[in-house]
This record gives C-alpha cells, sequence and structure tokens, in this order.
C-alpha cells in the first residue's frame, strides 16, 4: 500500500467511507522536518541570515501510532505561517523542547518525542482512520484542520479551551504537523472543508483567519463593533489580511498600514480605503536600537486622524512587536484596546505607559483561537463571507524556498504548498458559488 492508492480513492468520485476505512495505510510517508541534530546550525547568525532552505528536509518518516479521540488525514494541501519559520530557525528556541516535555506527560505522548519534528499548522484533506471516542467524524470527510491541540484534564480549559495548562499548537508544539502526506490531529481540531475551494485554497486561512477572529471580532479579544477605527499593521500579509476583512465585514472602519504601493492596492481591492504606506511616508519609531522617537508616533497619529475625520483608533491589531508597539499604543484612543498576538519583530516591548494608564487604555493578548471561534471563522470561509489570502502555491520538494520566502518577507498573503494533490485546482465541489466569488478568491493571486 503506497500513498498512490489513497490519492486514487480521493480522487475518485465513487469512493465511500467504507472504502476508505478499508484502504490500509501506508507504512511510511514524506514529511517535512527539522532535525534535533542541527538546532545549533546557525549558531552566532543574525535572524535574518538564518536560512529555511538549509534546514528543512523532506524525509520518509513512519506513520504514527493512532489514539483515542484522534485521527488521521491524507493532507492534499498546507500552508506555511510564521511558526513554520520560527520552527526551522531555531527561534526563539528550538522546539524540540516542546516536543521532550510533551513527550513526558503521558505514556501515548512519548509519541511525539522524536528526533525529527514534522511542522505544519493547517491542512486540507481527507480523514483516513479515527481513533476510539470519536463519532462525528468518518474515514472520507473533506476537511480542514485548526492547531489548537487540548487535553482538557484541568477545569482551567472548560471555559475556553485556550486556557488549559495542557494547550498547544499543532504542528509547532506538537509532533506530526501538517506539511507532510499524513498527519496526526486530535478530532476537535477537524473541520469541513469549504465546498467551494480548492484543497490548496482550503488549507491556506485556517492558523491566521481564527487568529484574526479571536483577536479582532472576539468577545475573548477586542470585541470589534460597526463603526470601529481598526488600525491593522500588515494588512496585505497572512494576518493583517483576514483582519481587513473581518473590518470591512463587520462594519469596521479599516486604517491599514502597508510597506508598498503595491501592498496598498491589495487593500484597495479587498475595499479599504484609508491606507499608509510606511515606507513611502517614512515613518521611523526608533532613533537607535534602544530609543523609540515619540515625534514620529505624533506624525503617525496625526496622519491617521486625517484619514478618519478626526478620529482616533478604537482598536491596534497589533503582531509585529517591539518595532511598532510604542506607537500602537500611543494612537490608541483614550478606552481604546491594543491587542497582540505575535512579535515578528522583537518580543520585547517598550512603550511609555503613561498613554496607557492616564488614557484607560488596555493591552490584550490574543494566542490564536479556541474550537469555537475556529469553527465560526471557518464558517464565514464557507459562506463566502471572508476568503482565501493565497498568493503562491509550492510542491512539498520546495517547501524549505515556502519558508524563506515567509521569513523575508517576499510573499503576500498566504504561501499554499501542495502535499498529495499532484495539481493545483483540485478538490472544488461547488462550482456555482466558486463562481461568484472567483475574482475575491484569486484577489492575491492576481496581485
Amino acid at each position: 500500500m503506497t500513498v498512490k492508492d489513497i490519492l486514487d480513492a480521493i480522487q475518485s468520485k465513487d469512493a465511500t467511507s467504507a472504502d476508505f476505512a478499508a484502504l490500509p495505510l501506508p507504512e511510511s510517508y514524506r514529511a517535512i522536518t527539522v532535525h534535533k541534530d542541527e538546532t545549533e546550525m546557525f549558531a552566532g547568525l543574525e535572524t535574518r541570515d538564518k536560512d529555511p532552505r538549509k534546514s528543512i528536509h523532506l524525509d520518509d518518516v513512519p506513520v504514527p501510532e493512532l489514539g483515542p479521540g484522534e485521527a488521521l488525514v491524507a493532507v492534499m494541501a498546507s500552508s506555511v505561517n510564521y511558526n513554520s519559520v520560527w520552527t526551522s530557525i531555531f527561534e526563539p528556541l528550538s522546539t524540540f523542547g516542546f516536543l521532550e516535555r510533551y513527550g513526558r506527560t503521558n505514556e501515548l505522548a512519548k509519541r511525539h518525542d522524536l528526533p525529527y519534528h514534522i511542522i505544519g499548522s493547517d491542512l486540507a484533506g481527507v480523514v483516513l482512520r479515527t481513533g476510539p471516542g470519536v463519532n462525528a467524524w468518518k474515514p472520507g470527510d473533506e476537511v480542514v484542520a485548526h492547531c489548537l491541540s487540548v487535553e482538557l484534564e484541568s477545569s482551567d480549559g472548560h471555559n475556553d479551551t485556550m486556557l488549559d495548562p495542557e494547550q498547544r499548537i499543532w504542528g509547532f508544539e506538537t509532533n506530526f504537523g501538517g506539511l507532510a502526506e499524513i498527519a496526526l490531529v486530535k478530532s476537535n481540531q477537524l473541520m469541513p472543508k469549504p465546498g467551494h475551494l480548492s484543497w490548496e485554497e482550503a488549507a491556506a486561512p485556517g492558523l491566521v483567519n481564527s487568529t484574526a477572529y479571536r483577536q479582532l471580532v472576539s468577545r475573548n479579544g477586542a470585541g470589534m463593533k460597526q463603526g470601529d477605527n481598526v488600525l491593522i499593521w500588515g494588512a496585505s500579509g497572512g494576518l493583517g489580511s483576514y483582519a481587513t476583512q473581518f473590518a470591512l465585514a463587520g462594519g469596521a472602519n479599516p486604517i491599514c498600514v502597508v510597506s508598498s504601493e503595491q501592498k496598498a492596492d491589495i487593500c484597495r481591492s479587498m475595499g479599504a480605503e484609508s491606507i499608509i504606506d510606511r515606507s513611502a511616508e517614512g515613518y521611523k519609531f526608533w532613533k537607535d536600537e534602544q530609543t523609540q522617537d515619540p515625534k514620529e508616533w505624533k506624525r503617525f497619529g496625526k496622519r491617521i486622524r486625517e484619514l478618519t475625520g478626526g478620529e482616533d483608533i478604537d482598536i491596534v491589531f497589533e503582531h509585529p512587536g517591539r518595532e511598532t508597539f510604542g506607537a500602537s499604543v500611543y494612537v490608541t484612543r483614550k478606552g481604546g484596546t491594543i491587542t497582540t498576538c505575535a512579535s515578528t519583530s522583537g518580543y520585547m516591548h517598550e512603550y511609555d505607559n503613561r498613554y496607557l494608564w492616564m488614557s484607560l487604555k488596555r493591552i490584550i493578548g490574543s494566542h490564536f483561537a479556541n474550537y469555537r471561534e475556529a469553527w465560526e471563522a471557518n464558517r464565514l470561509i464557507a459562506k463566502g463571507k471572508i476568503h482565501p489570502t493565497l498568493s503562491k502555491v509550492y510542491s512539498l520538494e520546495d517547501t524549505g524556498q515556502a519558508a524563506y520566502d515567509v521569513h523575508r518577507n517576499l510573499h503576500q498573503g498566504k504561501v499554499g504548498v501542495l502535499c498529495l494533490a499532484p495539481e493545483e485546482g483540485l478538490g472544488v465541489r461547488d462550482e456555482e458559488m466558486r463562481a461568484r466569488h472567483i475574482d475575491a478568491i484569486n484577489r492575491f493571486r492576481n496581485s
């Protein structure tokens, strides 16, 4: 039995759930990995000079044991997120520490502590097997997966599963991720694949779409409402492109910050009107490595008010971190909210606390999304209210180059990876709905 037999079944129009359940599993499959014995390969180099193409491998690996509440999924397509870049350059920590700690928690979790880490936190594919206790999904189901892995044995996670002490990001803090031909997930990571999208399009939103939904829309994040002025950093990027769509769909006013005219054009094509090209306008929020420039914060705030008719920002959608955080705190209105989910420019943030405490502003930490939030975000994709921001697709063999592009910010939106899918454009089940939204689906490709 090989993965080709699985692919043949997926591409067959006649295969039933029983047919998928009867397919023997292969002994091994191809997967994108990093190796434990190479974690020091970039020692002494600056972050920018660390090259994912040197650390990312395409290996044949054995199929993992399937446990209770889990599913094995044939992965048709996946995508590259910043966490895959961090994994590949071993920053800020090697992910093998995560796998070692997880492996110590219980006997079954020992599977994850290996000398290689199969990475990737997105997938679109077909269920092959389900473990004991799984009733909602069956072999043959076409699915996407969100990346929240939880145990839920503590009471802490039962109001919000993101607060589970054993909360992990699949494919980053666990093994057997989505940049592979087969992936191991918990069944409560699965969601229906939107029928009007191809495999690679369906795989692209997962992590970033759910992250943006919680951060901006959910009551666990900023709780955005109609009329809010929302400052979105990197508004054409993987995260920002979804935040921009949520703001527009929710009746808010996105103020999109971008770094080029090309990226500004993408924001305009989504329907945004208030755009700041920070490169063209020359904002430099730091005088040097240690000193910020409040005059630049004020110049930035003045520019925002020009675009909003004199109003300040209600919500800042933060993810660059160190480079922008001081400015973000400053430009937020009295009583406003800065919500942060990442620190791609550095995680030691500095800001003038007088502007926070005296103006009653709030900083909210936001990390991925719980199952309900991820489901709602995926539902909006399935309804054609929010669209994938896929710009380019790579083969599994070229995942290193895809990660390099994301690392060096050479991409727009999201970068996809074909896993089992032999070509782009497969997996569409609702051609009529697709035709209605085709321009929006292709928006980032056409850029």
